[in-house]
């Protein structure tokens, strides 16, 4: 639900900024085009990838981690461009109404992104006991002698 929120603001901030006829200087409306643009069409294909379950077919990439990124990165990226755009802005309609969805955009990726690293973090920590209760099972297999009497005690 939260990733299709994040689809839509970076939608309607993206259509916002493309009424701008007029412009001078232009630098921060580009900016924030290229930003609201960028995360409407990599939000739009991780969500894709992930309700269809197509990200279960490529299990080489660590998808939960690969969307951490990329709520870091639009939340980053869409305060520095809503920061910008509030700044240099005309005070015309379209501009004050982006720079309104930049800042929504930017708080619905934080969100995400903490809720992202909640589950990397737990998702990391359910790897790293895995792994070490079968570095255990492996040792204690290893000293159970009685188990396999074809393994002669060196000692006895």
């Amino acid at each position: 639900m939260v990733k299709i929120s994040e689809v839509v603001l970076a939608l309607i901030a993206f259509i916002c900024i493309e009424t701008i006829m007029e412009c001078s200087p232009c630098g921060g409306l580009y900016f924030f085009e290229f930003v609201s643009c960028s995360a409407f069409v990599v939000t739009g294909a991780l969500l894709l990838m992930f309700s269809l379950n197509l990200h279960t077919r490529i299990p080489q990439i660590n998808w939960n981690l690969t969307d951490l990124v990329n709520t870091g990165l639009s939340t980053f990226f869409f305060f520095i461009a809503s920061v910008v755009l509030a700044a240099l802005n005309h005070k015309t309609g379209a501009e004050i109404v982006a720079v309104i969805f930049g800042f929504l955009a930017m708080i619905v990726y934080a969100v995400n992104m903490y809720l992202a690293v909640k589950k990397w973090r737990m998702n990391s920590s359910q790897q790293n006991s895995r792994q070490t209760s079968n570095y255990i099972r492996a040792r204690t297999e290893s000293r159970e002698v009685d188990h396999h009497p074809e393994i002669q005690r060196l000692d006895a």
